[in-house]
């Protein structure tokens, strides 16, 4: 059986999602002015620049 393989774009759509539900979790927990709710939110942060780059420039070179 061959296996599909997904994009680098997909694979972080795939991440940005987890990360937005694991941060939406912990929120509800600890509020969301805990630290481990604020660097969830870095953590997401980082990978929604990686997808705009992905996005941005996935014509260039």
């Amino acid at each position: 059986m061959k296996m599909k393989s997904l994009s680098k774009r997909s694979v972080t759509l795939m991440l940005i999602n987890i990360k937005k539900k694991e941060m939406i979790l912990k929120a509800k927990r600890y509020g969301r002015t805990h630290p481990t709710v604020v660097k969830c939110s870095q953590q997401l942060d980082v990978l929604l620049n990686q997808y705009q780059g992905i996005h941005l420039y996935k014509d260039v070179v």
